[in-house]
């Protein structure tokens, strides 16, 4: 009798913390707004993009859903808040690529990138333009290759030491036997200024950053980071089709959701933002942000990032890369 008793004690117990638990993910999205992190500041693509997809999904869950901005350390802050947050399926992160990156360049962050953060989806891939400017000796990335082996002093600048930029610029030189120096600029606009004022020979930014001085004739793209050629620059030619098979150094977004998110709401999650990626005019606004639409489950989400933290951790060891 006694045993029995402390059997149905048991069962009572589980009870009282499987309802509410079934309650909370059985009436989601209904209890309160859906926040949104955007872990870079209003105006950038991580912030467009995050607006983009909040405006849709609150048509399709019938529930708000706002863009809060919480950044710093190349993102680690915002993401942070959500990685250490109540996991209630009611805050998410939009993150850039600098995801698959801190773990190895920023020294004890307060979250573990593998086991609090669960990936809901990968948005999408853009590539990043070796560019040059209009009247500089370089016509192509073959020309910036000879120059490097030669030892001519061949610098380049990015958006910031540690950028995804900088690390790529640094697994080609790795990996082709190339020696450049790196010119760090804080941000797409001071690197473009000097760009097409011919301070500096060659930049690497984002398709969106770069693309309106390709546009304008001030700048001439020599090659592009991702291992298929760009839609927006069709005739510009891969490094891997260039001479370096395999390499593939996209930017990207994705969105991440804490650990603690019940798997149902993860799920649930990431089937809406697949609905709201095949909506064709959210399909084209972001596409306007330079991005190839990825999509898909959690899984490929979750694998995608886990190369790109392996990746860039060997880059940064290797090259003894230090943040800003």
């Amino acid at each position: 009798m006694k045993a029995r008793r402390t059997l149905l004690a048991a069962v009572a117990l589980l009870t009282c913390v499987t309802f509410p638990a079934l309650a909370q993910t059985g009436d989601w999205p209904k209890r309160q707004p859906v926040k949104m992190v955007s872990v870079f500041p209003p105006g950038g693509s991580v912030d467009q993009v995050a607006r983009i997809l909040a405006a849709q999904l609150t048509v399709q869950l019938g529930q708000n859903v706002i863009v809060e901005n919480r950044v710093g350390a190349s993102g680690s802050i915002g993401t942070g808040s959500v990685a250490n947050g109540p996991g209630d399926g009611y805050t998410f992160a939009v993150v850039f690529d600098t995801h698959g990156v801190n773990p190895s360049l920023i020294a004890n962050m307060p979250f573990d990138t593998r086991k609090d953060l669960a990936p809901v989806i990968l948005l999408g891939t853009a590539p990043m333009v070796l560019a040059t400017p209009a009247a500089s000796e370089y016509k192509t990335f073959g020309d910036v290759v000879a120059a490097a082996k030669a030892k001519k002093n061949v610098s380049f600048g990015s958006v910031g030491s540690g950028s995804l930029g900088h690390l790529a610029m640094a697994l080609l030189g790795k990996n082709g036997g190339l020696e450049w120096t790196h010119v760090p600029y804080k941000g797409g606009g001071p690197l473009m200024q000097d760009a097409v004022a011919g301070h500096v020979p060659l930049s690497i930014a984002s398709i969106v950053v770069s693309k309106p001085h390709i546009e304008s004739k001030r700048l001439r793209p020599l090659a592009v980071t991702t291992s298929k050629r760009s839609p927006d620059l069709p005739d510009v030619p891969t490094v891997a089709e260039s001479g370096y098979d395999g390499f593939d150094a996209p930017a990207w977004w994705g969105v991440l959701a804490s650990a603690r998110t019940p798997p149902e709401i993860v799920r649930r999650m990431n089937e809406e933002i697949n609905k709201a990626l095949k909506v064709p005019e959210i399909a084209a606004k972001l596409e306007g942000q330079g991005m190839t639409i990825v999509g898909g489950p959690p899984d490929v989400a979750r694998s995608f990032i886990d190369k790109q933290i392996d990746t860039w951790a060997v880059v940064v060891k290797e090259n003894n890369i230090k943040a800003d």
